[in-house]
């Protein structure tokens, strides 16, 4: 096996590998370049105080008067120093727009409750609602088989 590695500022960064066969091992490889990017704990902001959210006990990311908050299990809003379009490319598997405003960690959603006008909310774990746009769901429904 032959390993190469070539440093130039000015270039994209790719990897790349050539291999007879994929194995578990190219998988993991795959996985650990594609997650680089990735994080699992995010600094959140709540009057004085700093605190790590961890990702997987974040709810949703919303916008609200111009800022973004992380909605966390406890219920609580932590004020969250990205803005949507910037925590996308960050965020775990798992976590899909939802509008125009929010994001949300899918995994964290316990059911889907349908309002008189046809609105949509998601409601969350810990009991956080939040709308769903309809263009958002309909492509939801698809992926997802709703």
């Amino acid at each position: 096996m032959l390993f190469t590695v070539w440093i130039d500022k000015t270039c994209r960064e790719e990897v790349m590998a050539k291999v007879h066969q994929r194995t578990p091992l190219i998988d993991e490889i795959e996985r650990l370049v594609l997650q680089e990017n990735r994080i699992d704990q995010l600094p959140g902001y709540l009057d004085d105080e700093i605190t790590l959210l961890e990702m997987n006990e974040i709810q949703c990311f919303v916008v609200e008067n111009e800022k973004t908050f992380a909605v966390y299990a406890d219920g609580k809003k932590y004020a969250v120093r990205k803005r949507l379009y910037a925590l996308e490319d960050l965020l775990p598997d798992g976590f899909e727009r939802i509008s125009k405003s929010a994001i949300a960690n899918w995994k964290k959603i316990t059911k889907f409750k349908v309002q008189l006008s046809g609105a949509v909310d998601a409601v969350f774990q810990c009991g956080y609602a939040e709308c769903i746009s309809r263009r958002c769901f309909t492509e939801l429904k698809r992926r997802y088989g709703l």
